[in-house]
């Protein structure tokens, strides 16, 4: 008897850097509660890309002009619903961050200001984030 397949969920997270001003984190709606990077599922027949600026927008209500793909981060624990796949892009944008769609709230933070808890895997890409900014350094496999 075989088991039903599965696969992982595909996502995409988006560190937004909104000028000199900082990033974006948007406090959760939804369980599991907390600050977290813009992102969310990418939908059937969509390209990672498009999903990431679809994100940005629908919870920060930001345009953003995606910069570079940063990472793809894949621990079968990132999320404690299911097993995602996230790539994670850097963009850029103007303006005020409002919370929309399914986050409560949108703010712009600096590395010594982030909020706790930051949910899923986000205090992991930060940390990786804010070494590269410092380091032009990647996250190695």
């Amino acid at each position: 008897m075989s088991e039903k397949y599965r696969s992982p969920l595909l996502t995409t997270d988006i560190i937004i850097e909104v000028s000199d001003r900082g990033i974006v984190l948007i406090e959760r709606k939804n369980p599991p509660h907390g600050w977290a990077l813009p992102g969310g599922f990418v939908d059937y027949g969509e390209s990672i890309e498009k999903a990431a600026v679809r994100e940005a927008k629908e919870e920060t209500s930001l345009d953003v002009v995606l910069t570079e793909q940063f990472y793809t981060y894949s621990d079968p624990s990132r999320d404690p619903r299911h097993h995602t796949v996230s790539t994670v892009f850097i963009a850029a944008a103007e303006g005020e961050p409002r919370g929309a769609d399914d986050a409560k709230a949108a703010r712009l933070f600096h590395e010594k200001d982030l909020l706790s808890p930051l949910v899923f895997d986000h205090g992991r890409i930060l940390r990786d984030y804010f070494a590269f900014k410092k380091t032009g350094q990647r996250p190695k496999p």
